[in-house]
């Protein structure tokens, strides 16, 4: 069982829920940008929700299946159709041997996810399966999908599908929901109110490591460098010339610039959909309300 890639898009990778417990090694966790609509698709075609699958960016790609599948697509809107024929999204598809899935470009967000019964198969690397673009770790071989690669699909016939009503709204991503970061303090309130109140627009610099924001710089009273220390995932930090850098799954796990705020759990999904041009605002909140967020999020993935 096995996919051919006729045509791999603009960053197709191997991903899945992440590689934990290496920061102190310097390895941030990567995986699934969009972590919230990865785990819908494998819960869709019932397979556990650590089981890899296939991360498209801005633009998806030419899928050849060389046998019988069921499949999802989730996340953003592509341009989505088997041989031609539109399917629809959030939903598990019989997929025949030799069909060709096309997933074009992103009429929404940033990613969309292909999630086949079984998931992709390829050797662990430091227990996960996920690409690690910037080092070249992990995935197959390392690197974004290109033309001619073959992906073995598990073979797994003991497992479920589940049909989630397709009613799912796409993710919202005009307003980023945070909490203040280590260094908040080193921002004024005006600085804080600018920050909460204008809005941002991504940046060309956009990666999984990192996305630069730009529209509203801002500056903190006490210098922009600190002993370096520690970034979460989803630290938002600020460097000298004032435009913020949210961190994100490949981001690097120490640095030296204050952090004002961390993205939400909760929101992290909605960092994975932003791309350059699109405009937000941020929106502080309490880590209480931050907690009930994340749990209504999780209780999607339990009923």
């Amino acid at each position: 069982m096995s996919i051919t890639i006729l045509k791999p898009g603009v960053q197709t990778t191997i991903q899945d829920i992440g590689r934990y417990g290496y920061s102190h090694f310097g390895i941030s966790s990567s995986g699934a940008a969009d972590l919230f609509s990865f785990r819908l698709g494998n819960i869709i075609v019932g397979n556990p929700e650590e089981l890899a699958g296939i991360e498209m960016t801005l633009l998806g790609g030419d899928f050849k299946f060389n046998s019988d599948a069921v499949i999802a697509v989730t996340g953003s809107s592509f341009n989505l159709s088997l041989d031609s024929q539109e399917i629809p999204y959030n939903q598990s598809i019989y997929v025949k041997k030799n069909q060709i899935l096309s997933v074009g470009i992103t009429k929404g967000g940033a990613r969309s996810y292909l999630l086949v019964k079984g998931g992709i198969k390829t050797e662990n690397y430091l227990n996960s399966k996920t690409t690690h673009v910037m080092s070249g770790m992990g995935g197959f071989m390392g690197r974004p999908l290109k033309k001619g690669d073959i992906l073995e699909i598990d073979k797994n016939n003991k497992i479920n599908i589940t049909n989630i009503p397709n009613n799912l709204d796409e993710i919202n991503t005009s307003k980023i929901r945070i909490n203040k970061g280590l260094q908040s303090s080193y921002f004024s309130d005006s600085t804080w109110a600018a920050f909460t109140s204008k809005m941002f627009t991504v940046s060309e610099v956009f990666s999984r490591m990192g996305i630069r924001l730009k529209g509203n710089p801002i500056h903190s009273s006490k210098g922009n460098e600190i002993l370096t220390e520690g970034i979460p995932l989803g630290a938002i930090q600020v460097p000298g010339g004032g435009e913020p850098i949210i961190s994100f799954v490949e981001h690097q796990t120490t640095g030296g610039y204050p952090k004002i705020a961390n993205v939400i759990s909760a929101d992290l999904c909605k960092v994975g959909q932003l791309k350059p041009g699109d405009k937000f605002q941020f929106e502080l909140i309490s880590f209480e309300d931050a907690e009930i967020l994340r749990l209504e999020q999780e209780a999607i993935f339990n009923n």
